[in-house]
């Protein structure tokens, strides 16, 4: 699918489904340090990986955040084939990177299968937009093979959620037994978990969807089973609103400074950094990022500074 299809069907449906998206040679640094981060599947099942008991009893206990402790996942979620795509999707290239995880499930660990629902309220101050300026991107990204017994993420067209108000915004799949007072939980399941679409796919696969788009995870089946993926989201830079982690906050970590140390002008933008050229460049403050990044090569901020 070439990438203006893609938008195209982002746009009705509220995702797109890229198979491989990323070739094998974008993912293979990443994927090569993932026990950084993550038990691998048999030292996680066989309980030889001291870090086991992290993972155990809740579904999102397998998350880490961006910075990684491994740089080349950082690197990952500003790629430049995903860069690529966000501007497609989003139609505009002064974008912002607003959230990156990293997350790894294993088959037994927790109950992965989740109730229908949009995620915006842990996304946005406000309600999603379908302005093209202000639409927020989530990608879900495969670093492994993801079969539907290794819990691919399913979701559900907009042909068939366009008339459902911003509340309620869980679905379960049964009437619940006691009153929900806040609105935003359905008290009785609609038919939408009759009009779900896995996205099963291979490694390097790209699940594509917006803040107004019901969608869940599954559960893991496969015996000694265990999933890595990554959630990354993209805005534009006018929709301010959107935010889930402030970067400054992190950017004392002696992750981030490795990173920042291998990134290029056009990824740092997505963080919020002045492209070169820009007003907030001058002799004062790149002496002062070069201090404070000493390895960071400010050639390309540089040379657009007179002297």
């Amino acid at each position: 699918m070439d990438l203006d299809e893609a938008a195209r069907q982002w746009r009705q449906d509220g995702f797109v489904i890229l198979p491989g998206y990323l070739s094998e040679e974008a993912l293979r640094p990443a994927v090569d340090e993932l026990e950084l981060l993550f038990p691998s599947a048999q030292g996680f099942h066989d309980g030889t990986d001291s870090r086991r008991e992290r993972f155990l009893g809740d579904e999102f206990a397998g998350i880490d955040s961006f910075p990684f402790e491994s740089t080349q996942i950082s690197l990952l979620a500003v790629h430049d084939d995903l860069i690529r795509l966000a501007e497609k999707l989003l139609g505009g290239n002064d974008l912002r990177l607003y959230s990156a995880e990293a997350w790894a499930k294993y088959t037994g660990a927790a109950d992965y299968d989740q109730d229908l629902h949009r995620d915006y309220l842990a996304h946005t101050v406000l309600v999603p937009s379908t302005a093209d300026e202000y639409r927020q991107l989530e990608m879900f990204i495969f670093l492994v093979d993801v079969p539907e017994d290794l819990g691919p993420p399913h979701l559900v067209p907009k042909t068939h959620t366009a008339n459902l108000a911003a509340k309620p915004n869980w679905y379960p799949r049964q009437t619940l037994n006691v009153p929900e007072e806040t609105g935003f939980v359905a008290e009785s399941p609609p038919h939408l978990y009759d009009q779900e679409v896995s996205a099963a796919g291979p490694a390097g696969t790209v699940v594509a969807f917006d803040l107004g788009t019901f969608h869940r995870g599954t559960g893991l089946t496969r015996p000694g089973g265990a999933r890595y993926s990554m959630h990354v989201n993209y805005r534009r830079a006018a929709a301010e609103w959107g935010n889930r982690h402030a970067w400054a906050d992190r950017s004392h970590e002696p992750a981030w400074y490795r990173f920042v140390a291998q990134a290029d002008p056009r990824q740092l933008e997505l963080f919020g950094f002045p492209p070169p050229g820009h007003p907030y460049w001058t002799a004062e403050t790149l002496a002062g990022v070069a201090l404070r990044y000493p390895g960071l090569d400010m050639a390309p901020w540089r040379e657009t500074v007179s002297p």
